[in-house]
């Protein structure tokens, strides 16, 4: 089902239709030349990618945007408090609103950081929440939270460029809100928790599926784009190590490591990246991390459940924006549910991510439901059960002709002295007509988020 026309979605047709359709190719072959790609490994073979784009945005009212940015912030002042409160005195597992082993068992919880709490108490500094609006009620829902390594902010900014260069004047008709700010947010970001010194974004290289972006934020933001050899700690402070040798001391760091990448001596000895020492440095208070290592506990698919409870207990307010109805096999009264209904949820294995170990009940075959009961039953903390949500589709431009897939969004939202949320973010769609998985990892491809007025 696509989204209900609106005043917006018909103003935007109606200039469109004029449009020269060969600037399309025009229009691609110009992001072509930002080489914008998705790099992975597939069968142990790196591959380079183009990154699969549309040219038709999509288009929420400044309205609607507006009730989504104050559930965000809601949502992101609650979880930066569950974080610190989690890793300092556990408040809300020891006043039993989340249960202590399921904290425990949660794969990004970090016992060895518990008593730590970073600079200006912030953990979830640049977070990537991945929402749909559902049909059956015009609703946005949040599928997920990203509070370790969000990527993909940097596209709709290139696509947004292009825009200017390939339609500037169709683009000026349209009243939509500016984005060229994102850089400047994550730079005030890195700022508000700077320990003295340069701010750095860290990459893995050029192999990383994300590096365009990281190279493309650094330069934007007036960071340094530094890779782990360049970083050396003396002292417990970390220095960045120029051309000639200098040695420029670093205070904040825009991660895109994975907590376990990011230092050899603290984490995995046998790794090639990371910066040997990095951890005892920001362990210290002589070097700020965005986002903040142990983070991963609150991406937990498990711990999304407890998220509305957060809000209620940290804020004493109702979520704004609503999770997917969820169930969880830990709780024995959501098991009995999730089987008598497996065949018409989503099963969701924790410890996967961008797409990967999602199960449609109404895909399976009696046997494999029957098999899938038995893993669960096995491993009840492992899993999570949603109902399936029928999201909107959105209007691409595929194959010379306007076809529906269905699409999420992904939202942007920093926190420092206060809670922003970007005008913008990534809206992701399915190049396969009815498939529900939008990831870049399973090929999905993006496109614009025009946030705009009436």
């Amino acid at each position: 089902m696509l989204e209900k026309s609106t005043e917006l979605h018909d103003k935007f047709w109606e200039i469109f239709s004029k449009q020269d359709r060969n600037k399309i190719d025009e229009f691609k072959l110009y992001m072509d030349k930002f080489a914008i790609n998705f790099n992975l490994y597939k069968d142990g073979n790196f591959i380079e990618q183009s990154l699969p784009f549309d040219v038709i945005p999509r288009i929420i009212s400044k309205k609607e945007f507006t009730e989504i940015e104050k559930g965000l912030q809601q949502r992101v002042q609650a979880l930066n408090l569950f974080l610190e409160d989690l890793y300092t005195d556990a408040k809300i597992v020891k006043e039993g609103i989340i249960p202590r082993e399921f904290v425990e068992q949660a794969s990004g919880y970090l016992k060895e950081f518990v008593g730590f709490s970073p600079s200006k108490k912030i953990r979830a500094h640049i977070n990537g929440i991945d929402l749909v609006k559902d049909s059956s009620n015009d609703k946005w829902i949040i599928l997920e939270d990203n509070l370790r390594v969000p990527s993909g902010s940097s596209y709709p900014l290139s696509i947004r460029d292009t825009y200017r260069k390939i339609y500037p004047d169709f683009f000026e008709q349209m009243k939509i809100e500016p984005i060229k700010n994102y850089p400047s947010i994550i730079a005030n970001a890195m700022d508000y928790v700077n320990t003295g010194g340069v701010n750095v974004v860290l990459t893995p290289g050029r192999y990383n599926s994300a590096y365009y972006e990281h190279s493309y934020l650094a330069e934007k933001s007036g960071a340094l784009l530094v890779r782990p050899h360049e970083l050396i700690v003396i002292d417990k402070k970390v220095y960045f190590k120029n051309y000639n040798g200098k040695r420029i001391r670093v205070g904040s760091v825009y991660r895109r490591l994975d907590d376990d990448f990011m230092d050899p001596k603290f984490f995995n000895p046998e790794s090639l990246i990371g910066v040997p020492g990095i951890v005892e440095s920001y362990l210290a208070g002589n070097v700020a991390l965005l986002n903040a290592i142990g983070n991963g506990v609150a991406d937990d698919k498990g711990i999304y459940y407890f998220v509305p409870k957060m809000i209620k207990y940290y804020l004493g307010e109702e979520p704004i924006l609503k999770n997917a109805p969820t169930y969880l096999p830990y709780f024995k009264e959501d098991m009995e549910y999730i089987f008598n209904n497996m065949e018409k949820l989503v099963i969701k294995d924790v410890a996967e991510a961008g797409g990967y170990g999602v199960l449609f009940g109404h895909e399976m075959s009696a046997l494999q439901i029957e098999d899938l009961k038995t893993i669960v039953k096995a491993n009840p903390r492992r899993f999570i059960a949603q109902e399936l949500i029928e999201f909107y589709d959105e209007k691409c431009y595929l194959n010379k002709d306007l076809q529906d897939r269905k699409a999420d969004f992904r939202a942007y939202v920093v926190a420092a002295d206060d809670i922003k949320v970007w005008n913008c973010g990534l809206t992701r769609y399915a190049l396969e007509e009815g498939n529900y998985l939008v990831n870049s990892s399973q090929g999905g491809g993006f496109k614009d988020t025009w946030v705009m007025e009436l």
